[in-house]
Order: structure tokens, then C-alpha cells, then sequence
């Protein structure tokens, strides 16, 4: 399990609001910092969770001191948040596909609002899930 930063916010007349510099656009809010810390992780781990059954690599976290460099920061109080969800290491790797199907994948995953990476994962966890189900196959329950 990792530890990513939040950052927590409080306007005057608002709850404590918790960003997340390593994922933009993640954003949750508690009654009290307790509440904010438990919303904190399950959006966190909600998130994640999201982002590896879309295929997506999970960033490493960023350093406090990086985090603070931002201006726009300065002014939050900063959390480690613990990740909470198995999230499996993305793994890059170098195939050879003929050139048109290479195109016809990037038409179907853009228009599907998928990455490339996202939709080669879900198109071969599809297939083998066929295969397992043809050849009556249970398989270990894992998925990729």
C-alpha cells in the first residue's frame, strides 16, 4: 500500500475539502478533518480502483516538497492518504501490430473514451474470459 498526499482546504463557510495533487480532478470534502480523512481514502481507492479497470497506470507518488513548490498549494494543509485498494502495477511493453489495425484500435478506443492501453486490456480480458467460458473453465476469478 502507498501514501499519497491530500491536500485539505476550508473556506469559511464550506466543509474541509481534500484534492489530490497526483490526481487531478479528485476531489472529496468532510464535516470534520476526521471525516475528511476517511472520505479522503475512499475516493482515493474508489478512484484507483476506476483507473485500473480502465487499464490506466497508477502514478508513483509525489514528494512532499514537490507538492508544496506549487503556489497554489501553499495555502492547504497537506495528508498522506493511504491507498487502499490492491492496485496492480501497470507494466509498459513494446508489441508489433500491422499498421491498419493499430488504426482501427485507436478509432474504436477513442470513440469508446478509452485509452489504447484501457481497451487492448479489456479486449484481451474479454477473450480470455470467452476461452475460459467455451472450454468450461471456471479460472482462478482473477481478472487483468
Amino acid at each position: 500500500m502507498r501514501n499519497f498526499i491530500g491536500l485539505i482546504h476550508k473556506d469559511a463557510d464550506s466543509d474541509y475539502g481534500v484534492s489530490f495533487p497526483d490526481f487531478p480532478g479528485v476531489v472529496t470534502a468532510g464535516i470534520d478533518l476526521d471525516d475528511a480523512r476517511r472520505m479522503a481514502e475512499e475516493a482515493l481507492a474508489f478512484h484507483v480502483e476506476g483507473m485500473i479497470e480502465d487499464g490506466n497506470a497508477i502514478p508513483e507518488p509525489s514528494s512532499l516538497e514537490a507538492v508544496m513548490t506549487d503556489p497554489d498549494n501553499r495555502d492547504a494543509v497537506a495528508i498522506l492518504v493511504l491507498l487502499k485498494t490492491a492496485s496492480r502495477k501497470a507494466v509498459r511493453l513494446n508489441i508489433t501490430l500491422p499498421e491498419d489495425v493499430l488504426r482501427q484500435i485507436d478509432a474504436f478506443a477513442k470513440a469508446s473514451g478509452l485509452s489504447r492501453s484501457a481497451f487492448l486490456a479489456r479486449a484481451a480480458q474479454r477473450d480470455i474470459a470467452a476461452a475460459g467460458k467455451a472450454s468450461g473453465d471456471k479460472g482462478s476469478g482473477r481478472s487483468i
